[in-house]
């Protein structure tokens, strides 16, 4: 691996890519790519960070950083509450510890293990601390300067395999925060601290957008097997999530341009397309035989062209079935990765070829691609995200992933950058989240009737919001109450509403043209929550009329009147019955008087109107055409005047 040093005004730190043939070459075109040939820019790693708390003892409270190490799981969205340890022997964490107490907390707390930076790899360290029993590692900086991301040592050295065994969090302190700590603990008081990472991605809407920076090179040793296993492992998710449109996905490949006054030697035409503009290492790193770094250039211009034109069609999730297919079909080592075999693989997809191609350009021409061009200015840092400088590297929502590149950790990582309440179900079990509605109904409020709760589960935690049940809104803090509000809420338990039946007949409180409320029905007196009848009769409220008789039922009352006398309900008053056979026949004689009135009035309207309408239509026709008797009158006078 080449290392470069960080050419910056305050820091050093290093640039890792795969050691090529010809390392002047490498040197020289990165600087160019990363430092600008015009305007001098500075090289930019950025270091992400995570949030510690000390919670006691209280002369410590207060709030530091930490960077996260470059290894192990971050609890991407969570946080971990633990009591601090610090080793009385081994404090710097090279060799395995012995002492069981190393591990022991002096409370039920998880152990987060303070350790002394120097003399062995981060890794290594926090390896032998999850050993001991740790949750987590803090690592105290030995020098006073800015905070710096731990990295994995090479493979090569990674005989045991430790690395990818790692799955405890971990962070870098500063010195001064390390010896606060160191010192307390020494003082014999117990030191509890708050790892904090729910702000360490950006969660600002409901989608999230990631990006992998990856190469298509198989002969790149078991950082290249790590990269793909993660393709075909994540597959599956990464579709999941893309075709639901909850993320947007994006590849991307890292190279770098030959300097120009290498343009013509053997390194460069062997490993650069459009006339040494864009290069990568030679895989096998041996210029006299296997596969050029050429063909790792036009097989990652083949694979960005891949997913934009299936992104025109919206099949962008289309580039993880041919990346891993492709690894699969024309792996380097069985002397398949080629054009032909890329094709195949198309072919098989359903994608078309002629338009990928056209996307890639001429590789023999001596201008620039359009494709590489943009993936060489993405490679330099904008913003908050810093370069992209380690092979492979995933940014999300901006922000470059901290920790192993593995199916599980990823996927925690790219569900904390959705907001609160977007995520979607696959961010929701089990095994990467805890459901705190599950326990006590994470404080929220619940209906004990129905079961209806507040409570909703996040990646994050959960959230206290009254919820919509069965098409009715709910309103309140979520906390103590929550209250069914709107059209249809006297379907769902009356409202919260009084309610009875007796006799056949059943009156409530709640009514569906009030969005809110409960209100006695007529006949009833209350708050609404509780209801009596009332009794219209003994308070004079009914049958008031001269003679009349009141009888009480409940929701309401029956009024007689003496004798043959009709009750009217609305005046409350009698009225007498007329019920004469002479009356009944005045009645019908005038009723089928005006019938007949009105037969005979149409009648002769429809008489009049005829005969307008004729009159009316003759004296048109008259004007166009001859009629019979002006006809007549014609021939008359033609006759006339022969005579």
């Amino acid at each position: 691996m080449l290392q470069l040093l960080r050419i910056g005004p305050k820091t050093i730190t290093r640039i890792r890519f795969p050691m090529p043939i010809f390392v002047e070459f490498v040197v020289l075109s990165l600087l160019s790519i990363l430092l600008g040939s015009s305007t001098p820019v500075y090289a930019r790693f950025v270091v992400e960070k995570n949030s510690i708390t000390v919670l006691s003892p209280e002369s410590l409270r207060s709030n530091h950083d930490g960077s996260i190490g470059n290894f192990g799981v971050p609890d991407y969205g969570g946080s971990l509450m633990g009591s601090v340890v610090y080793p009385k022997k081994g404090s710097k964490g090279c060799t395995t510890f012995e002492d069981n107490e190393t591990s022991k907390s002096r409370s039920y707390l998880p152990s987060i293990i303070l350790l002394d930076r120097g003399e062995c790899y981060f890794a290594l360290k926090v390896w032998h601390a999850q050993e001991a029993g740790a949750a987590a590692v803090l690592v105290a900086d030995n020098i006073d300067e800015p905070l710096i991301t731990m990295d994995s040592p090479e493979e090569n050295i990674d005989t045991d395999g430790y690395i990818e065994k790692i799955k405890i969090p971990s962070a870098l302190v500063s010195r001064s925060f390390g010896e606060s700590l160191k010192k307390a603990l020494k003082n014999g008081e117990e030191v509890v601290i708050k790892l904090d990472w729910t702000e360490s991605m950006p969660h600002p809407d409901e989608r999230v957008e990631y990006e992998f920076w990856t190469n298509s090179n198989d002969e790149c040793g078991v950082r290249c097997d790590k990269q793909m296993n993660f393709v075909k492992n994540f597959k599956g998710h990464a579709q999941i999530l893309e075709r639901g449109g909850y993320t947007l996905f994006t590849p991307h490949y890292i190279t770098w341009y030959c300097p120009e006054a290498f343009i013509l030697t053997r390194q460069c035409t062997s490993q650069c397309i459009n006339h040494g503009r864009y290069c990568a290492p030679d895989p096998e790193q041996d210029l006299a035989e296997g596969y050029d770094g050429k063909d790792v250039v036009l097989e990652n211009l083949r694979q960005i062209c891949v997913h934009r034109v299936a992104n025109e069609s919206n099949r962008s999730w289309v580039w993880w079935d041919f990346v891993s297919d492709f690894h699969i079909r024309c792996s380097m080592k069985e002397k398949r990765y080629s054009k032909e075999c890329a094709e195949d693989v198309m072919k098989s997809l359903d994608l078309p070829i002629e338009k990928i191609e056209k996307c890639m350009g001429d590789p023999t021409a001596n201008v620039e691609n359009e494709v590489l061009k943009r993936e060489q200015d993405l490679q330099v840092g904008r913003g908050s995200r810093g370069d992209v400088t380690i092979l492979p590297t995933l940014v999300i929502n901006n922000v470059q992933y901290r920790g192993k590149l593995e199916r599980t950790a990823v996927l925690k990582a790219i569900c904390a950058g959705f907001k609160e309440t977007t995520e979607p179900a696959v961010c929701l079990n089990g095994d990467i989240e805890t459901n705190e509605c599950l326990e006590r109904n994470g404080g929220c409020w619940r209906d004990p009737r129905s079961n209806i709760s507040a409570c909703k589960d996040t990646f994050r935690g959960r959230v206290c919001e009254c919820p919509v049940a069965n098409g009715v809104q709910y309103h309140g803090d979520g906390y103590t109450y929550c209250k069914a509000v709107g059209p249809g809420r006297c379907a769902l338990d009356n409202g919260g509403c009084w309610s009875d039946s007796k006799n056949g007949n059943t009156f409530s409180a709640c009514s569906d043209s009030e969005l809110t409320g409960c209100r006695c029905p007529s006949g009833f007196r209350g708050d609404g929550h509780t209801c009596e009848d009332i009794n219209e009769c003994k308070e004079g409220l009914a049958c008031q009329c001269n003679g009349c008789t009141c009888s009480n039922t409940w929701g309401g009352y029956d009024c007689k009147c003496k004798g043959d006398l009709l009750y009217i309900k609305e005046q409350d008053t009698c009225i007498a019955k007329n019920t004469s056979k002479f009356a009944w026949f005045v009645s019908i004689f005038v009723l089928a008087a005006v019938v007949g009135t009105g037969l005979a009035g149409y009648m002769f309207y429809k008489y009049r109107l005829r005969s307008y309408m004729d009159s009316e239509i003759m004296a048109i026709m008259s004007q166009y055409m001859p009629i019979d008797n002006q006809q007549n009158e014609v021939e008359s006078l033609r006759q006339g005047s022969s005579v």
